[in-house]
């Protein structure tokens, strides 16, 4: 007998707000069949689609920005935490005359703000058609739901940007040298993260020396060995000289089962050689 709560290989994990956000709306736009669902952004000037989902006609195109004060979802944002309604824009006061009104030719609308946890407005989860749409008081619930959802998705995905961050702090020690601590589980979107941390701010600090510490590094695999040598490799390319520290036994075995050669890497056992090979010397503040 088949086990009626396992999912299996069919759970879908997101890997940021914006693929969380994609699959929210295909979702609701199974149980509500209105022709558009889109998830904007707005500063209070701009207001940018972020997400969106068009069943028969294009009433909404992703990325397309405007200025705030002409779109529906400003009629949204003030009207506060409650779901907007307005089954006909050419008769309602708050849409009527708005340019949007007259380029789709009438129809209806709903929507509600997606709101940070400390109440700052991020933007709107919005339904729009070119004609008179019923809603029901389900449909209320479930932009409710979505947009309680997207809130916690929305500090979700913060709280990984910061620990992205934190994983992989970038240390200026001196002119021309930093060190950039490794921390934690490489995965492919922290490597392409890592990668880009260490390209961007060599540059901008004018670097000769990056020293890469790698003692955080709490799993070695053969993909995590690759990613290294390949920052090595672009470090070089712009005319910085990186250096490994901390570089585990494992870490050498990995790297010649992927084939690299590691004589003309620098290496060295801690930072304090590290540092020192480059001429850089620590000092004890006699108390």
């Amino acid at each position: 007998m088949t086990n009626p709560y396992f999912i299996g290989e069919n759970v879908k994990t997101f890997r940021n707000f914006d693929e969380a956000a994609d699959n929210i709306l295909r979702m609701m736009s199974q149980f509500i069949e209105i022709n558009t669902l889109f998830i904007a952004k707005n500063d209070e000037r701009t207001n940018q689609i972020m997400k969106a989902v068009n069943r028969d006609d294009v009433l909404v195109d992703e990325g397309k920005a405007s200025p705030f004060e002409e779109t529906l979802c400003k009629v949204s944002v003030d009207a506060g935490r409650q779901v907007v309604i307005i089954p006909d824009l050419k008769q309602s006061n708050l849409t009527m005359s708005l340019n949007v009104t007259e380029e789709l030719g009438g129809g209806s609308f709903v929507g509600i703000p997606i709101y940070y946890e400390n109440g700052e407005n991020y933007g709107t989860i919005c339904g729009l058609d070119t004609h008179p749409f019923e809603f029901s008081k389900e449909h209320v619930e479930l932009f409710e739901t979505m947009a309680s959802l997207l809130t916690y998705v929305l500090e979700l995905d913060e709280a990984y940007q910061q620990i992205q961050t934190l994983s992989a702090p970038f240390v200026p020690i001196t002119k021309g040298i930093a060190i950039l601590p490794v921390i934690g589980v490489i995965s492919e979107e922290r490597a392409e993260h890592i990668i880009l941390l260490a390209l961007t701010k060599s540059q901008e600090l004018s670097l000769e020396y990056l020293i890469i510490d790698l003692s955080g590094i709490s799993q070695i695999n053969q993909f995590v060995v690759a990613s290294l040598l390949r920052i090595v490799k672009l470090l070089e390319l712009v005319g910085v000289t990186p250096i490994l520290t901390g570089f585990h036994p494992q870490t050498a075995m990995k790297a010649i089962d992927v084939g690299e050669d590691l004589q003309n890497i620098q290496t060295e056992a801690n930072l304090e050689r590290a540092l020192n090979k480059i001429g850089v010397v620590l000092e004890k503040r006699k108390m």
